[in-house]
């Protein structure tokens, strides 16, 4: 991702310390973001329909409205926009409530700045429109599934008809899966032929975005009939939720 890129792209910050928010805004505003940030979440829906971010980086524990709150209102509205939890909390819990609700990464407190930077920067590149090799694929062909039909042309999931909110990214994950059906794949594999490249220093999004699929397309995202976990591998897509 180059600087002119960078350059382009808005970073909200939400964090009720005075402290962080001030280090993440001259961070990041030094590494080329136009950064901005809220104490609390009350303007974050009147800045959103006013100066949409490219990114939220949030704080759990915030006054009034918490961070996962938050993102689970977002989410519930469609809303895809990437959001990045920054947490004290030690429990993994809340991290892992957090990435099932519509979360795209996370960082415990205390944390480098470099590092959220890092992560800043493999979520933006996973927003990117769905790669060539994924398309190309599966141009115009439509894949249905249970109670499902993954419109590639159109770039659209539809469960009886209705449209299924996916990010960009989500699509070409699931775009691969339904092209490439009984065939395990590994987490490496799925990057290269979703997103045209490997998989990066801290970078979760396959499991992240296996999880999400899963509670959108499953009937019990616990044992899931389509997306099948191959232990110690990867994943494996079943169409029609046949034992494999």
């Amino acid at each position: 991702m180059t600087q002119d890129t960078l350059n382009t792209k808005k970073i909200l910050i939400v964090d009720d310390d005075p402290r962080i928010r001030e280090l993440l805004l001259r961070y990041l505003q030094q590494q080329g973001f136009d950064a901005d940030a809220y104490a609390d979440a009350s303007r974050l829906d009147q800045r959103l329909q006013q100066r949409r971010p490219d990114l939220i980086v949030l704080d759990l524990m915030l006054p009034g409205e918490d961070g996962l709150s938050v993102v689970r209102r977002l989410r519930a509205t469609g809303e895809t926009i990437p959001i990045i939890l920054l947490t004290a909390k030690g429990d993994d819990i809340d991290r892992i409530v957090g990435l099932e609700m519509g979360a795209d990464d996370y960082l415990g407190k205390p944390f480098n700045p470099r590092e959220l930077v890092a992560r800043i920067q493999a979520v933006l590149r996973r927003q990117a429109p769905v790669p060539a090799l994924a398309a190309e694929t599966a141009a115009g062909e439509s894949y249905p599934f249970g109670d499902f039909v993954l419109d590639a042309g159109c770039r659209e999931l539809r469960r009886k008809g209705e449209p299924v909110a996916l990010t960009p990214a989500e699509f070409a994950m699931l775009l691969v899966l339904v092209t490439h059906p009984r065939k395990p794949l590994s987490r490496e594999r799925l990057m290269q032929l979703a997103r045209g490249r490997d998989i990066e220093a801290f970078d979760r999004s396959v499991d992240v975005q296996i999880s999400r699929l899963r509670k959108l397309i499953e009937a019990d995202s616990s044992e899931p009939r389509f997306i099948r976990t191959v232990w110690g591998f990867g994943y494996v897509f079943v169409p029609d939720g046949e034992n494999v």
